[in-house]
């Protein structure tokens, strides 16, 4: 069964099987109607006690997610969701806690918001020419503010962490597999095939034992607080509201942003210039 009503599309190959593909011309951006259909995609996912495994793709072979709309970032609600923290917030820590295992399946950028979602997700794979990492926010005159502050120094240690923040340059996805920021670089070729041999395999085991076993990693492991990603999102949006953040992003957009175009394949390499 195929759903297309959003730009949050949903696959259900079976039962225990699901895939989600994000779809939303031209750059994938995070907007709040991919908020908005996450949202749903959670609420239905929690709602049912068969699915096991849930697939995140994209259907932009160049954009996973690019990052927030910078022009729109204020239209995405802040009202809190069923965690107590605001909707951004709210999805990921119900995606990291839930009962199923989640899996990014990675072409295209995943800046800024895209990279802080697929840390959320249990397991990570990308594919090796295509893939790119970034968490770009520095260049803007802001800081990581959807988790990736609480989330990145747990897969990649603080000192990796400090010199993607700090730095906003591209990342290949061999280098991002090294530094932990994703399970496994794979051949392009071969990323569909592999992803889904991976889910397939976790649909068809017993579905206590996988999600026992989730429970009780995330209970042994350090995950991200709810509290920090609180405080960290308030922080965010008081620094995106300074003039300086507004001209930064007026001069983005002045040159062209959000578009598929070479400032958003190559955002890494423009920051400076912004």
């Amino acid at each position: 069964m195929t759903t297309t009503a959003s730009p949050v599309r949903l696959r259900q190959y079976s039962p225990a099987y699901w895939q989600v593909t994000f779809d939303n011309p031209p750059i994938n951006l995070h907007d709040a109607e991919v908020v908005a259909g996450l949202k749903d995609l959670v609420d239905r996912l929690d709602a049912d006690s068969h699915v096991q495994v849930v697939v995140f793709d994209s259907a932009n072979p160049d954009f996973y997610m690019a990052h927030i709309d910078l022009v729109r970032r204020y239209e995405v609600s802040q009202e809190p969701g069923p965690t107590g923290l605001p909707p951004w917030p709210d999805i990921l820590t119900r995606l990291e806690h839930a009962p199923y295992i989640t899996v990014g399946s990675v072409r295209g950028r995943a800046r800024g918001v895209g990279s802080e979602f697929l840390l959320a997700l249990d397991i990570r794979f990308a594919s090796r020419e295509k893939a790119i990492f970034c968490q770009p926010e520095i260049g803007f005159g802001f800081f990581p503010g959807g988790g990736g502050l609480e989330r990145l120094p747990l897969a990649t240690g603080r000192s990796r962490a400090m010199e993607i923040i700090t730095g906003g340059e591209d990342f290949d996805a061999d280098t991002a597999e090294r530094y932990g920021w994703i399970n496994r670089s794979v051949p392009d070729a071969e990323l569909d095939a592999f992803t889904d041999r991976f889910a397939t395999r976790v649909a068809g085991f017993d579905r206590l034992a996988t999600t026992t076993a989730k429970e009780i990693l995330n209970t042994r492991s350090h995950v991200a607080s709810g509290t920090d990603q609180q405080s960290t999102n308030a922080r965010f949006l008081d620094a995106f509201a300074r003039p300086e953040v507004k001209a930064r992003i007026q001069r983005f957009m002045d040159k062209g942003g959000q578009q598929n175009d070479d400032l958003e394949l190559n955002l890494g390499q423009h920051l400076p210039q912004l």
